[in-house]
């Protein structure tokens, strides 16, 4: 059982098809703001900066079938929380290109949003974390346009959120689980990165 890190509601009603509903509660954790080297911010910035719509490109034939046979899969699986087919893939074609783009799983991004906010695009944590992947407001002024209102914005949610979390776990020299942990504002403890871990395996798929 992970820790509850702070209680969320959704800003409603809201508009979108991640958003509908009552309010809720999303378990989300806070990311600790840490004084950054101009290097890392700077590069940070870059990566956040890059406005290209999300646009999966592919050597072959056959790995454009695997990406399309996954991308069928998980529409399925996240229809039984979503039912509007359009906007569920669109998520789903940009949460692939920015977990790849940062050289993560996309089951991984998947779990952490499941565990996040519950795939609610507008949740906001009591903390003030933001959005599908919970992005705690200074990260906008710190490496992103100063404006914390774009945070709500899917696709530079979904890329604040990967940037972040690789750049956690660059710090950690590739250990997922205190990258994890530093995520969530409770890096060595294990119910945030275990709870994160559980929620992936509901969106593992071999891409063959």
């Amino acid at each position: 059982m992970r820790r509850r890190a702070g209680a969320a509601l959704v800003l409603g009603p809201v508009l979108g098809a991640f958003g509908l509903g009552l309010p809720r509660e999303a378990w989300a954790g806070t990311q600790i703001e840490e004084p950054l080297a101009n290097a890392v911010r700077s590069a940070l910035a870059a990566s956040v900066s890059d406005s290209a719509p999300p646009k999966a490109v592919f050597d072959t034939i056959e790995t454009r079938l695997s990406y399309l046979r996954w991308l069928g899969e998980m529409s399925n699986r996240l229809k039984k929380r979503h039912t509007e087919h359009l906007a569920r893939v669109e998520f789903l074609e940009t949460a692939w290109y920015e977990s790849t783009r940062a050289g993560l799983q996309p089951s991984l991004l998947l779990g952490l949003i499941q565990v996040e906010s519950g795939f609610r695009r507008y949740a906001i944590s009591s903390a003030g974390a933001r959005g599908y992947t919970q992005v705690m407001p200074f990260w906008a002024r710190t490496i992103g346009n100063g404006d914390a209102r774009h945070l709500f914005h899917m696709q530079t949610n979904l890329r604040f959120g990967c940037v972040i979390l690789r750049h956690y776990l660059d710090r950690e020299r590739g250990d997922l689980y205190m990258a994890l942990g530093r995520y969530n504002g409770s890096r060595g403890r294990p119910e945030y990165p275990n709870a994160v871990f559980a929620s992936q395996r509901a969106w593992d798929y071999r891409m063959t």
